[in-house]
């Protein structure tokens, strides 16, 4: 007699972003997503991606990754394949690629802001926002914007007496 066919479909979800630098957001919206099925994959937006999107890559995308799968809610990361200056950022090839039951999103996205809506209707997959505890707590670019502010000017600004000069007194706002 062959496997019985009664066995139990693991229910995927994805989520993604460039989590460049993962923070405790994102984590909570990874274990929130978790809950929702048996298989997390988290879509990684690629460097190209990032460049395109904010102008720059703070961690390189390997490092991104292995800290991504390195997270005990998440089972599978994988990345991006958009090319330098994409002009599509969505994530629609993955989706497609991977046909998720549930699509998750966090933060502030929403149905109208959000270019996946018709991928995941042609493969059946859900899309479910607002994804982790508290709604959009931290956001990777104010996160590095702030410390930026508060290191040191890397361009090597001095002042009088020699000490170095905080970013945000030479060239911040």
């Amino acid at each position: 007699m062959g496997k019985s066919s009664n066995r139990k479909k693991t229910i995927i979800v994805a989520v993604s972003g460039g989590f460049d630098p993962v923070h405790v957001g994102h984590v909570r919206m990874f274990q929130e997503a978790k809950k929702l099925g048996g298989k997390l994959v988290v879509i990684l937006n690629n460097d190209n991606w990032l460049r395109k999107k904010k102008g720059y890559v703070f961690m390189p995308q390997n490092e991104r990754k292995e800290l991504l799968e390195a997270i005990q809610c998440v089972d599978k990361v994988i990345l991006t394949r958009h090319k330098a200056d994409p002009d599509d950022m969505s994530v629609c090839a993955e989706l497609a690629y991977l046909k998720p039951d549930i699509f998750a999103n966090g933060g502030d996205r929403k149905l109208d802001n959000i270019p996946e809506v018709a991928v995941c209707n042609k493969i059946s997959c859900k899309m479910i926002f607002s994804i982790g505890k508290g709604g959009k707590v931290q956001s990777s670019s104010l996160l590095l914007a702030n410390f930026l502010k508060e290191s040191l000017c890397p361009c090597g600004a001095k002042k009088e007496d020699g000490t170095s000069v905080k970013y945000k007194h030479c060239h911040g706002k």
